[in-house]
């Protein structure tokens, strides 16, 4: 057996990268993992690279160390891999759909336990169970090891007090399980164009996925939209350096520049690539009178402009009107007041 320690990999639940390394984060971690890299791993990888065989099951063992002096619990989560919509691969705990051409996922080829608690300075195994699909398969079945420190009573009610952004580390630790070196040839799909919101501004959306078990790399997307019997186009947005993991949908936002929403029919142009691979559409979407409204309510980038409200504006005049009124006439009554008081002075000096 060969073991490497990775004591340099972690994960920032907010920042999307897999390997990097930080001393501020390190020092918050209070665990670390070794991988216990077994006779079928393929390479010197920092992570589990498996050559498998159909229907194999095999233990795999990442070994985890307690570096406080108190009991800890070291929450354990799988997840397959999945890509965000910024074209980047997401590895741990994420609410993003499965992709209908994923045949195996990830959570049900490997189990493991949800929890595993240590005594402090303990050193214990963390035991997966990988069972390999009984038919052969070629291309990657890829997913993530998730292993993060569970809070105690007293800091979840620290952070619960806490105000601004709480940041909770981790360390992620992939796997590819793999079983022949036959090359898969990528292949998109388009599924769907439509309206919505990319952190809360108006956009058009393209969803695609990756139907093949095999990583699409250097992916870049161009998109434009247009009205659908009009060449000119509205809005375009173009991004490169992407990626897609096996399997995989992505859902491509282009954003609206802070514009209004209007309903009507458009169409939209996508051209994907990567490396010679090509992959061209021309889809037609509609905006409906509802989305608009729905979506133009919600964009934080559009600045609301309300209506007069006359009601406002006559209840105001009248009140002003009154109050002129009233005030006239108590002028009106106290010069009234003078003028009398100096007639009665004048009758008695006479």
């Amino acid at each position: 057996m060969k073991k490497r320690i990775l004591l340099s990999l972690f994960l920032c639940l907010y920042i999307v990268s897999l390997f990097g390394f930080s001393r501020d984060a390190y020092a918050e971690l209070q665990f670390a993992y070794e991988t216990v890299l077994p006779e079928n791993q393929k390479g010197e990888g920092r992570y589990f690279d498996l050559r498998m065989t159909p229907g194999q099951e095999q233990t795999v063992q990442v070994m985890l160390t307690n570096r406080a002096d108190q009991e800890q619990t070291i929450q354990v989560s799988l997840n397959g891999v999945k890509t965000n919509s910024n074209g980047v691969l997401e590895y741990g705990p994420s609410a993003l759909k499965n992709d209908p051409s994923l045949k195996h996922d990830f959570k049900d080829i490997v189990k493991g336990p949800s929890e595993v608690t240590l005594a402090p300075n303990e050193t214990k195994p963390l035991e997966l169970t990988i069972t390999m699909p009984a038919t052969s398969y070629d291309g990657k079945i890829v997913g993530g090891i998730y292993l993060k420190s569970k809070p105690t009573k007293e800091e979840e009610e620290a952070n619960k007090k806490a105000k601004g952004v709480v940041n909770e580390y981790a360390f992620l630790v992939a796997m590819v399980l793999q079983e022949t070196d036959e090359k898969v040839t990528n292949d998109l799909k388009l599924n769907k164009v439509y309206a919505g919101l990319s952190n809360y501004r108006n956009s058009v959306f393209v969803n695609f996925s990756n139907i093949k078990p095999e990583f699409l790399n250097n992916m870049t997307v161009e998109m434009e939209v247009m009205a659908k019997d009009s060449d000119a186009v509205l809005y375009d947005t173009k991004k490169a350096d992407m990626k897609m993991a096996p399997n995989s949908m992505i859902e491509f936002p282009l954003e609206m520049n802070g514009d209004k929403m209007v309903a009507g029919d458009y169409k939209a142009h996508i051209l994907v690539t990567s490396g010679d691979q090509k992959w061209e559409w021309t889809e037609n979407f509609k905006i409906t009178n509802e989305e608009a409204d729905k979506y133009n309510a919600q964009d934080v980038s559009l600045i609301q402009e309300p209506g007069i409200n006359w009601k406002l504006v006559a209840l105001i005049g009248a009140g002003i009107f009154l109050a002129f009124l009233a005030i006239f006439f108590i002028v009106r009554a106290v010069n009234k007041n003078k003028k009398k008081k100096k007639g009665n002075k004048k009758r008695k000096k006479k």
